[in-house]
């Protein structure tokens, strides 16, 4: 078993300054979880505490059902990948992936099998006898992921190590990370501040602000139910839209209304907010182009003025702006609309999200 439990870890520097005040997280056996968040949140922190490489100030570390907080990182059993390879520039790939087997005194022939097994699973086959200097960025991440793999350790954990390539091998790597844990079935702890690589990796995903845990849950279950206003917009690109508005009675229903809209609310968390201000969220895609106003029947419908229209292929990002607020819908590009045209944008009622204005917290959802 190599489940990893956070119990009230406390992560403070000489300085004085705390980053992580009070970490409880619990990661399973053979789980794929992501730390994500904006620079600075404690995710970079965390992973190192697991490695060894930063001291607890207080709390408790597992590793399994062994404490950790004392134990050296060469004693944990876990391997780091890192976002700058850290390859050994004089050594071969083959050198390389075989370095740590022998500093373990490992026999010839397990090397060599271990080797050449992990080098098949990354396709590094022929490149075995090639230098780091003579490898593209992808190659060189596979090498330190094979350097990783050949340990066979009960933990993997990788620190952004995607940042560093372009967009298409970011896209090939995640992929293939994602296939390796699979075949691997043991426990990947991976940190990035790029939700598209948690929200399509993750098995769970830990979304950290200032050190702590703001949301821990399945991909889909933040994208469709997030806790409070800064899961909702830091999951999801483009980021969902807030729209301030106030709490009304409509004849037996309830309204949040804004710039001459009002959205239906079928809620009765929504009650004790009557007449005051709330936080509408609105995903992109949840505003839909209506050209005609008998479509939007049933639907609550927003006059934009389009400031700025991107084409991105298959969809279209359009610009506009609620009570000088910017907002973006993201419909299909065979929809035309265009900069300077004023379009009708139907929101249904059925998805959007209701926060607290003071405190940030889901209403309803």
């Amino acid at each position: 078993m190599a489940g990893i439990t956070f119990k009230h870890v406390v992560k403070t520097y000489d300085n004085g300054v705390t980053v992580v005040p009070d970490l409880n997280l619990e990661i399973k056996d053979k789980e794929f979880v992501v730390l994500v968040g904006p620079s600075g949140c404690g995710k970079s922190t965390t992973l190192r505490m697991i490695a060894g490489l930063e001291s607890i100030t207080d709390g408790d570390l597992f590793i399994g059902d062994k404490r950790v907080n004392d134990v050296a990182p060469k004693n944990r059993d876990i391997a780091m990948v890192f976002q700058s390879y850290a390859l050994y520039p004089h050594m071969t790939v083959y050198k390389n992936m075989a370095f740590a087997l022998e500093l373990r005194k490992t026999s010839k022939e397990e090397i060599d099998r271990k080797v050449r097994e992990a080098a098949r699973i990354l396709e590094l086959e022929q490149y075995l006898d090639r230098k780091p200097k003579a490898l593209s960025g992808g190659q060189r991440q596979r090498v330190a992921l094979g350097r990783a793999m050949v340990r066979n350790p009960e933990v993997f954990l990788l620190d952004e190590p995607l940042s560093n390539l372009d967009a298409k091998l970011r896209t090939e790597m995640r992929s293939q990370i994602s296939s390796l844990h699979q075949e691997l079935q043991t426990t990947f702890v991976y940190v990035t501040h790029d939700q598209t690589e948690a929200m399509t990796m993750g098995d769970r995903i830990c979304v950290m602000k200032d050190g702590i845990i703001q949301q821990f849950d399945t991909p889909q279950e933040l994208y469709d139910h997030p806790c409070n206003m800064f899961v909702a917009g830091f999951i999801g690109s483009p980021q969902m839209n807030f729209i301030d508005g106030v709490v009304e009675k409509d004849g037996d229903s309830y309204v949040v209304a804004f710039d001459n809209t009002k959205v239906p609310v079928n809620d009765d968390a929504i009650k004790p907010y009557l007449g005051k201000e709330v936080v509408l969220g609105v995903r992109p895609e949840d505003l839909h182009i209506e050209k005609d106003i008998v479509a939007a029947a049933g639907k609550s419908v927003i006059d934009a003025y389009i400031t700025l229209d991107e084409m991105m292929g298959s969809e279209v990002y359009l610009y506009f702006k609620i009570n000088e607020k910017k907002m973006i819908s993201r419909v299909p590009s065979k929809i035309a609309a265009k900069m300077g045209e004023t379009v009708k944008l139907a929101v249904d009622p059925e998805a959007v999200h209701i926060f607290d204005k003071e405190t940030e917290q889901v209403i309803c959802q």
